[in-house]
């Protein structure tokens, strides 16, 4: 979203990224921003039975969490923009970076998170889903004995 957004670009959002992949939210928390204030947006949550919520301005509580969140997604990509605006994959194509949004995303939604002690995806969803590495560790520890042997030491 960006702020020159209408509300219906805003829905459409918000139903592409949140109700299509998480479902229908019980709390919905605002800092108060006009597109989420409006009749448009009151009545939707209505509809859905969405508790409509705002955080006060500046609120340490919701405010340093949300920063600290931006703040982390942020240096994740902009490690990945220091090694340029493209990558090769495997095969030698380039890519723009923002194709590894995604995994970016996973990885953030997997890992753990030092206050809670669990990550973003247990929090919402009760488990992590299976990485790619979890199953290259199981089939590497059967394939090769050398990768067994590194397995143990660490």
């Amino acid at each position: 979203m960006s702020q020159g957004d209408t509300e219906i670009d805003t829905a459409l959002s918000f139903w592409n990224n949140i109700i299509s992949t998480c479902g229908v939210p019980k709390i919905s928390i605002s800092d108060g921003d006009l597109k989420f204030t409006s009749e448009f947006w009151t009545n939707l949550y209505d509809m859905l039975g969405t508790k409509l919520t705002f955080s006060t301005a500046y609120h340490p509580q919701t405010d340093d969490l949300a920063e600290r969140m931006i703040q982390t997604m942020e240096d994740i990509i902009r490690r990945f923009c220091t090694y340029g605006m493209e990558y090769k994959d495997h095969e030698g194509y380039n890519h723009d970076w923002v194709t590894l949004l995604a995994a970016v995303q996973l990885a953030y939604n997997t890992s753990q998170n030092s206050i809670t002690g669990r990550s973003p995806s247990v929090v919402e969803k009760g488990w992590n889903p299976l990485l790619p590495v979890d199953h290259l560790k199981k089939n590497l520890l059967s394939i090769h004995p050398t990768a067994k042997d590194l397995h143990d030491i660490c």
